[in-house]
């Protein structure tokens, strides 16, 4: 059988700046003063691979704390008081026995779904598209880590992380952030099909949203299990088997459950990271699109816009001060300019493009 081990975050430092995407034309990444972009290439931050797994670790670790999930935290050690994400690293060894001296492979998950026995983490893996599954050094566990960028960026949640903010406006922040850890924040579970909710405590929200569910032995199973094939995924419909693990979102209540590949943000259809959703209007958001979804968001700065005060331009939101030439930076207000891939330009760089 293989051997497995289940550990806390173990950061590994290292920035790598070239830009993924432009394969070795960027030198570099060269931080612009205010947008989240390269000044060299034009690509975002996440292209460039900036954050450590560290980072990544505070960085959710911020969000979790002060919420129903702060479990998942743990306080580090001469931090003041920072909380990091106890992100589940899985290692699994499985021994080579085809020559005369065993050897053992070694595979390492760089994250793994917390508080599973050993064999249902491995099916929950097993069902993940494979190109996405986020074994150590190889393109799922950079997809994770890109999409971890992209869904939870921390000018979302941390108001010092802000550059588009104008004075009073870091408490509107601040509401907004406290607003969404407590009614819309949270973190997927997995168990098998009607088998949610067993291993936690039962909250008071919990009681209300489940009332029809029909009572649990000590243990966390159903008493009387639905019939094979009763259980169906929420995003495809199709059946759940019994015996495959499934995900599960404790705001939707635990009649609801999505095949593992299922569970993904409602608006850009991406794999939901480390199974981090944010509930609205019936449906899990990644956090990107669900603050989105309550304030516009800044085409030139990317950050959350809290003044009422901003400039829209075909569907598109900027503050008033970002309302600028991509290339030299003129304020666009007033003036003729291009829109070109949610990129503005005046006249002059449009031409000479």
């Amino acid at each position: 059988p293989a051997l497995f081990q289940m550990s806390g975050s173990q950061p590994q430092v290292g920035r790598g700046v070239p830009c993924l995407r432009c394969r070795g034309l960027c030198t570099g990444f060269e931080p612009h003063s205010w947008r989240k972009i390269c000044k060299s290439c034009k690509c975002s931050q996440e292209e460039h691979g900036l954050s450590s797994e560290l980072d990544d670790d505070r960085k959710i670790g911020r969000l979790l704390s002060d919420s129903k999930y702060s479990s998942l935290t743990a306080r580090l050690k001469g931090g003041d008081g920072v909380r990091i994400y106890k992100r589940n690293r899985m290692i699994v060894t499985n021994p080579n026995i085809s020559g005369k001296d065993p050897t053992f492979d070694t595979i390492t998950y760089e994250w793994a779904p917390p508080g599973l026995a050993q064999k249902l983490a491995m099916q929950y893996m097993e069902l993940i598209p494979s190109e996405l599954q986020p074994v150590a050094g190889t393109d799922g566990a950079w997809h994770r880590r890109r999409r971890l960028a992209r869904q939870l960026p921390l000018h979302d949640q941390d108001p010092a992380q802000c550059r588009g903010l104008a004075e009073g406006e870091q408490r509107l922040m601040e509401e907004f952030v406290r607003k969404y850890k407590a009614e819309a924040l949270g973190v997927g579970e997995v168990a098998l099909p009607g088998q949610g909710g067993g291993k936690q405590e039962e909250k008071p929200q919990d009681k209300s949203i489940d009332a029809g569910r029909a009572p649990e032995s000590p243990n966390g199973a159903l008493e009387s299990a639905p019939a094979a094939g009763h259980y169906r995924c929420e995003t495809c419909k199709q059946p759940l088997p019994g015996d495959c693990p499934v995900v599960y979102a404790d705001r939707a209540g635990y009649a609801r459950q999505w095949h593992p590949a299922c569970f993904v943000c409602c608006r850009c259809a991406e794999p939901l990271v480390d199974l981090i959703y944010f509930w609205r209007s019936g449906a899990a958001w990644c956090g990107r699109h669900y603050c989105e979804s309550l304030r516009p968001r800044c085409a030139g700065c990317d950050e959350i816009i809290f003044s009422e005060d901003y400039q829209q331009v075909e569907g598109l939101a900027w503050h008033k001060k970002h309302f600028a030439c991509l290339e030299c930076e003129t304020l666009l207000t007033g003036k003729p300019f291009t829109l070109a891939n949610a990129s503005l330009l005046c006249t002059t760089c449009s031409q000479s493009r």
